[in-house]
């Protein structure tokens, strides 16, 4: 048995594999850049952009002008719809108020969006599976008038009431728990055995990536530090999966809030961070890991993304940069 100095001596750094931005997140933010590039600021974005205080103050500072709902934007102005989409109703309204638009929807939630489309033209009611007030929640509930309802549990689906049982679909947020998605879903065929699915699994390849490799990092840990902010789904959900592991989890956007209590008697403290969440914040973690007494820091295997989605028509300048921010 070591003693407690000895294990603060031998304190070791593992970081997960991926971790951090997604291609849908880099997209969006690159959007947000090239279009201050393009047009000057200011450029006005609806809502965050991602959800990540450190992604929102940096492009703030560039000249990115954060708003609430789209009568806060001047007439004739540009303005960027956040990540996580939007619903027909502030489409039209931007038509509506002649505000010129760029749209940084993560196509994935875009795909989620036509699917609901698609099962209303097949008269069907739609269950979608997800957090209240979330705003992919709001805007995807928003590509139809009606015949759509939320749940968040197995137990709203249980309470749940629909017109016609024999007619349904169900649909998911891209950055839930696969796990608890996957006990909802069953829930759902269980109740309701002719509802009828997505062809694909709505749940985004980033945030199932950075969920199993915190599942696969969990048991070689002894604490593990998601880096995220506090509104950021898929960076709460890591921390969950972690502790459902059995590990302490702790979830922070930025460096000065490790509390160096976390880490007594640990010796492998493992980190990672939401798809929302830039390299530069885990960096800075690392470093006041090691000012705190890590020695070491090791990258476990894991999946190396290569994903790209094309920017929007109208928008210029240079190459692309990397989508992948934990590519070493």
């Amino acid at each position: 048995m070591k003693d407690a100095k000895m294990e603060q001596h031998d304190q070791e750094v593992i970081l997960a594999q991926p971790r951090g931005f997604c291609a849908g997140v880099d997209r969006a933010i690159e959007i947000v850049e090239r279009a201050l590039a393009q047009f000057g600021a200011p450029i006005y974005v609806r809502h965050e952009i991602v959800h990540n205080a450190y992604v929102v103050a940096d492009l703030r500072s560039k000249g990115a002008i954060f708003v609430d709902e789209l009568d806060e934007v001047p007439a004739g102005n540009t303005v960027v719809f956040s990540a996580h989409g939007v619903s027909k109703a502030v489409e039209e309204e931007a038509k509506v108020r002649g505000l010129s638009v760029f749209n940084a929807t993560c196509p994935l939630v875009t795909k989620v969006h036509m699917e609901v489309a698609k099962m209303r033209r097949e008269d069907r009611e739609i269950i979608m599976i997800g957090h209240e007030g979330h705003p992919e929640v709001e805007g995807t509930m928003g590509q139809v008038d009606e015949g759509i309802y939320l749940v968040e549990t197995v137990d709203d689906v249980l309470k749940l009431d629909v017109r016609n049982p024999q007619n349904l679909a169900y649909v998911s947020q891209t950055t839930l728990s696969v796990d608890d998605t996957t006990d909802i879903i069953a829930a759902l065929k269980n109740k309701y055995p002719m509802i009828a699915e997505p062809k694909k699994g709505d749940i985004c390849y980033a945030t199932t990536n950075r969920q199993e490799a915190v599942k696969f990092m969990a048991p070689q840990v002894d604490v593990v530090i998601v880096v995220g902010s506090p509104n950021s789904s898929n960076s709460n959900r890591l921390r969950e999966v972690a502790e459902k592991k059995g590990v302490p989890a702790y979830m922070i956007d930025q460096a000065s809030l490790v509390d160096p209590a976390w880490l007594a008697g640990k010796v492998r403290i493992g980190v990672t961070a939401g798809a929302s969440a830039p390299e530069v914040l885990v960096q800075a973690v690392i470093d006041r890991l090691k000012e705190i007494g890590a020695k070491s820091v090791r990258k476990l295997d894991g999946i190396e993304e290569h994903v790209t989605f094309p920017l929007p028509k109208g928008l210029s300048g240079g190459e692309r940069r990397q989508a992948n921010a934990t590519t070493e």
